[in-house]
């Protein structure tokens, strides 16, 4: 098959996001043709300004439609493009120069129809943005579901770096309403209809995710608001890994009460695991401070999903109203 590359990439108020992930797409080696796609998601702060100066450097389009979040902007994108293969992005990325080598290398050496790639850290990041890369990156922390070499669960790509056939997006019809949420739901609607996903360890981007403790908060506790959503529309999915961050926030409160009572085994098993996030998170990044930073990321992280994930699960489970109703804000119109 003939490979023929699009990437897609929803901007909402981020041009100067937009400048620095298309100065990054100028360095791509390998000569492999691509256009790309900008859909402004009804921003009021414009990126055309900057996509216009590099209509002359390589083959871009940009498109302007209301706000209707990330998903139906990549849907948007996906429509127009013109490529057979569809490589979206998050608009806060930079791209390594054999991006776009690795990932053509791993389709023709075995293809599949929806791949996704890793993301790190680039030297340029702040330390808080190095800290928060390993909290959502680690094996110890996620257990690799969003790019690592290893996983507890078959692998889920994220639309910050995910590649979509045309054939796929025609018969799954893209990405849901939902928001965060709407990639695993897309990869587990992909499945249902017979298509693989894989992931492509080399074909990693450097993210940066824009983001401040509290920022980071509120995104972990998205997620964890819509997995039992996920839970519900897709049964058969359902995993007690999902259950890992509640458990841990569970077990790490009772076992300061055990120590205050004396019992000081579980406070002792949790500080080994710190410290071993630690040590991990210090020679990931070369970096005392960045791994100190890391244990208060990898708190935000298993606090804001696990206690958004119980309370979740008890309204999704035991209410009559639909997922919509009771989290009106994770739903697009």
């Amino acid at each position: 098959m003939e490979l023929d590359f699009s990437f897609i990439i929803p901007v909402y108020n981020r041009p100067d996001e937009i400048k620095e992930l298309l100065e990054s797409m100028q360095l791509l080696t390998g000569n492999i043709p691509f256009e790309v796609v900008i859909v402004e998601d009804g921003s009021t702060v414009s990126s055309e300004e900057i996509v216009k100066q590099f209509a002359t450097k390589m083959k871009v389009s940009y498109y302007f439609k209301e706000n209707s979040g990330p998903g139906d902007s990549r849907n948007y994108g996906m429509k127009v493009a013109k490529g057979n293969y569809f490589i979206i992005l998050d608009s806060d990325c930079i791209l390594p120069p054999q991006y776009l080598t690795e990932a053509q290398k791993a389709l023709k050496n075995k293809y599949v129809d929806c791949f996704g790639g890793p993301d790190a850290a680039h030297a340029s990041f702040s330390n808080i943005q190095k800290a928060i890369n390993y909290s959502m990156t680690s094996f110890l922390t996620t257990g690799g579901i969003r790019g690592g070499k290893k996983a507890v669960d078959k692998f889920q790509p994220r639309s910050f770096n995910m590649g979509l056939s045309k054939k796929a997006f025609s018969i799954t019809g893209g990405f849901g309403k939902i928001h965060p949420g709407e990639d695993p739901d897309l990869t587990i609607r992909l499945w249902k209809n017979g298509f693989e996903t894989a992931l492509f360890p080399k074909a990693f981007v450097y993210h940066k995710r824009r983001i401040s403790w509290e920022k980071f908060y509120l995104q972990v506790k998205k997620f964890g608001l819509t997995r039992p959503i996920l839970n519900k529309w897709h049964p058969e999915t359902k995993k007690i890994t999902y259950w890992f961050p509640s458990l841990f926030v569970i077990g790490f409160l009772a076992s300061i009460l055990l120590w205050c009572a004396g019992i000081n085994l579980f406070i002792l098993l949790y500080g080994c695991y710190f410290v071993a996030v630690f040590i991990e998170a210090a020679i990931k990044n070369n970096s005392i401070k960045i791994a100190t930073l890391s244990l208060y990321a990898v708190m935000i992280q298993f606090f804001g999903y696990g206690l958004a994930f119980v309370k979740s699960t008890f309204l999704v489970t035991f209410s009559n109203r639909k997922p919509e109703a009771i989290f009106p804000k994770l739903f697009f119109n």
